[in-house]
C-alpha cells in the first residue's frame, strides 16, 4: 500500500472514530459545516440557537454578526453571488427566522445558493405556541428550493450534506434547515455519509443532441438572430463559452438585468440591457428578431413587457437548467434543458453555420448610434448618469458593484458597463430595498482585495444602515455611494408619469445627516453637491483601503429613460432620446 493510500485510510478511520464518539447535536452541527468546507457564516444569536453558538465558540468557524437578520441574509447573498460558494446563515427561532423571509424569497427569485439554519423550540412544545415559536417550515415552503426540520440528531449530517448539494446544483437556490433546541442538546453519535440518495432530484446538465441540431438548423436560416443572456450564464460559469459562441456566429447580445457581466459591455456585438429600462437597440432587437436564443433567463415581465408584442416573429430557443422555466411565459420552439456551459460547449463542438446577418448587425449598430442612453438635464444637482460614469472611470470598471432597487439601480445597470462576470450584485426578481449595503458587506468578505462599491438610494439605505456598525467593526473598505434625491425615486417617477404628479408618500423631506451618521460609527463621510466635488472626493477615497460614505445630491427630478409603460410592448418605449 502506498503512503498516500495509508494516509487516506487513516483519515477515514479517524473520521469514523470521531463520528462514533458521543457528542451533542450542536457540536455535530459545527462538524457538518466544516465537512462542507464552510469558511464563513452570517448570523444573529438567540435563545433557541444558544447551543449552536456555544459549539461555535468552542470550535470556531468565522462568524459575521450582522446587526439585523435581514442584513445577515443579504450579506450571505452578496457573498454567494461573487464567490460562487453557498452563503450560510444562522438565526434563532420566531422573529429571528421570520426576519430572514425577505432574503430567502430574494434568493429564491434570483437563484442564489444559500443554506439557512434556523433555531426552533424544543420538539416537545412545537405546535403549542411556545415562546418564540414560528412555523418556519410552513412559512418558507413556497420560498425555498427545499426545507427540512431535524427530528433526530443522527439525521443531521445527512440533512446538511443534502442541503448543500441541493442549494448549489441545478438551478441554485435557498435551502432551509430548522433545528429544534433539544436536538442541538441531544448527546449521541451519528455517521457522516458522502453518498446522496435523492431520487426525486436529478438535474439535467447535458443538452439533448436532437434539440441542439434543431438550433443549428434555425441558425442557418436566421437573418435577424439575437442572444438573450441571463444570470444562468453566470451561475454556470459560461461567460467564456458565450463569448466564443458569439464571436464565432457574430450574433448580437442582449443582457437581462441579472445577466450583466456575463458578456463584456464593451464588446461591439453588445446591445445593452433589455427590458423596462433597457436600451433602444436591445429592445428593438428583441422585438424584431427572427431567432431569439435565450441562455439562462426566465422571460420575466420586466424584460418582456406585453407578451403579445414580445419576439412575436421569432423562433425561440431556450437553454435553461430549470425545465419549469421553458415555455412558462414565452412559447418555445427549441427547448434545451441543460446547464448553460454544457450546452454552449456542445454547440461549440459542432460545425454550426453562421447566420447571414450582416444587414441586421448594421441596422442594430445604427440603432445604437442614433438612440443612445441620454440625460434629461432636469434641474439642479449632480447628474446621476454622469456620476455613475465617474465611478466606472475611477474604478477602471473593475469594482464589484451592489445596489438597492430603484432609479439608482437602473442608472448603475445602464452606465457602469460590466465587462467581467461576478461584478454585479443586485436584487432582481423581488426588488428588495435595503439589499445593496449588506450585500456589499458579503461581497467584500468574499473578495477582500477587490474594490466594492455599494450604490444606494437615500430611502433604501435607511432600511439597513445599522450595518455601518459591522463595517466599522471589521474595518471593511466598502465604498457607500448614496444617490440622494430626497425621495423614493422610482415611485416618484411613476407618479409623475402615470399619476399626474400626485406624489403620494414618495417624498422624504426629513433625513438623517448621513455624514454625521458615518462619523457616529467612526467612519469617514462626505456630502457632495456638484460634479466637481464628487470627482474630487471620489478620486481621493474610492481607490484607498478604507470605508467611506459619500452622500451625493443628485438632480431630484431626473428620470430613468428609456422606459416601457405597464401593459405596453417592448418596442413602445418612452423617453427615447429626442432626434
Amino acid at each position: 500500500m502506498s503512503q498516500n493510500a495509508k494516509a487516506t485510510e487513516m483519515k477515514f478511520d479517524d473520521q469514523a472514530t470521531k463520528a462514533a464518539e458521543p457528542k451533542n447535536g450542536a457540536d455535530l452541527f459545527i462538524e457538518t459545516l466544516k465537512n462542507e468546507n464552510v469558511e464563513v457564516m452570517f448570523g444573529y444569536p438567540g435563545g433557541a440557537v444558544l447551543p449552536l453558538y456555544d459549539a461555535l465558540y468552542k470550535n470556531p468557524i468565522r462568524h459575521i454578526l450582522a446587526r439585523h437578520e435581514q442584513a445577515a441574509i443579504h450579506a450571505a447573498e452578496g457573498y454567494a453571488r461573487v464567490s460562487g460558494k453557498p452563503g450560510v446563515v444562522l438565526a434563532t427561532s420566531g422573529p429571528g427566522a421570520t426576519n430572514l423571509v425577505t432574503g430567502i424569497t430574494d434568493a429564491m427569485m434570483d437563484s442564489i445558493p444559500l443554506v439557512v439554519f434556523t433555531g426552533q423550540v424544543a420538539t416537545g412544545v412545537i405546535g403549542s405556541d411556545a415562546f418564540q415559536e414560528a412555523d418556519v417550515i410552513g412559512i418558507t415552503m413556497p420560498i425555498t428550493k427545499h426545507n427540512y426540520q431535524v427530528r433526530s440528531m443522527a439525521d443531521l449530517p445527512r440533512i446538511v450534506h443534502e442541503a448543500f448539494h441541493i442549494a448549489t446544483t441545478g438551478r441554485p437556490g435557498p435551502v432551509l434547515i430548522d433545528i429544534p433546541k433539544d436536538i442541538a442538546q441531544t448527546v449521541g453519535s451519528a455517521e457522516f455519509v458522502d453518498e446522496l440518495n435523492l431520487p426525486g432530484y436529478q438535474p439535467n446538465f447535458k443538452p439533448n443532441s436532437l434539440q441542439v441540431k434543431k438550433l443549428r438548423g434555425a441558425l442557418a436560416k436566421a437573418t435577424k438572430p439575437v442572444i438573450l443572456a441571463g444570470a444562468g450564464v453566470l451561475h454556470a460559469k459560461a461567460s467564456e463559452e458565450l463569448l466564443q459562441f458569439v464571436e464565432k456566429m457574430q450574433i448580437p447580445v442582449v443582457n437581462t438585468l441579472l445577466g450583466l457581466g456575463g458578456f463584456p459591455a464593451n464588446h461591439p456585438l453588445f446591445l445593452g440591457m433589455g427590458g423596462m429600462h433597457g436600451t433602444y437597440a436591445a429592445n428593438t432587437a428583441l422585438y424584431e428578431a427572427d431567432l431569439l436564443i435565450n441562455i439562462g433567463a426566465r422571460f420575466d415581465d420586466r424584460l418582456t413587457g406585453n407578451l403579445a408584442h414580445f419576439a412575436k416573429n421569432a423562433t425561440v430557443a431556450h437553454i435553461d437548467i430549470d425545465p419549469a422555466e421553458i415555455g412558462k411565459n414565452v412559447p418555445t420552439h427549441i427547448p434545451i434543458v441543460a446547464d448553460a456551459r454544457e450546452a454552449l460547449k456542445k454547440i461549440l463542438s459542432l460545425d454550426f453555420e453562421a447566420p447571414n446577418a450582416g444587414e441586421w448587425r448594421d441596422k442594430l449598430d445604427q440603432d445604437k448610434k442614433e438612440n443612445p442612453l441620454w440625460n434629461t438635464e432636469n434641474g439642479d444637482g449632480i447628474s446621476p448618469q454622469s456620476l455613475m460614469k465617474l465611478i466606472h472611470d475611477i474604478t477602471d470598471g473593475d469594482a464589484v458593484v451592489t445596489t438597492d432597487v430603484g432609479q439608482h439601480q437602473m442608472w448603475t445597470a445602464q452606465y457602469y458597463g460590466f465587462n467581467k462576470p461576478d461584478q454585479w450584485v443586485t436584487s432582481g426578481g423581488l426588488g428588495t430595498m435595503g439589499f445593496g449595503f449588506p450585500s456589499a458587506i458579503g461581497a467584500q468578505i468574499a473578495k477582500p482585495d477587490k474594490t466594492v462599491v455599494a450604490v444606494a438610494g437615500d430611502a433604501g439605505f435607511q432600511m439597513t444602515l445599522q450595518e455601518l456598525g459591522l463595517v466599522a467593526e471589521l474595518k471593511l473598505p466598502v465604498k457607500i455611494i448614496i444617490y440622494n434625491n430626497m425621495a423614493l425615486g422610482m415611485v416618484r417617477q411613476w407618479q409623475e408619469t402615470f399619476y399626474e404628479e400626485r406624489y403620494s408618500q414618495s417624498l422624504i423631506p426629513v433625513q438623517p445627516d448621513f455624514v454625521k451618521l458615518a462619523g457616529a460609527y467612526g467612519l469617514r463621510g462626505y456630502v457632495v453637491t456638484t460634479e466637481e466635488e464628487a470627482e474630487k472626493v471620489m478620486r481621493e477615497t474610492l481607490t484607498d483601503n478604507e470605508p467611506v460614505l459619500i452622500d451625493c445630491r443628485i438632480k431630484p427630478k431626473e428620470m430613468v429613460y428609456p422606459m416601457i409603460a405597464p401593459g405596453k410592448g417592448i418596442h413602445e418605449m418612452i423617453g427615447v432620446k429626442p432626434q
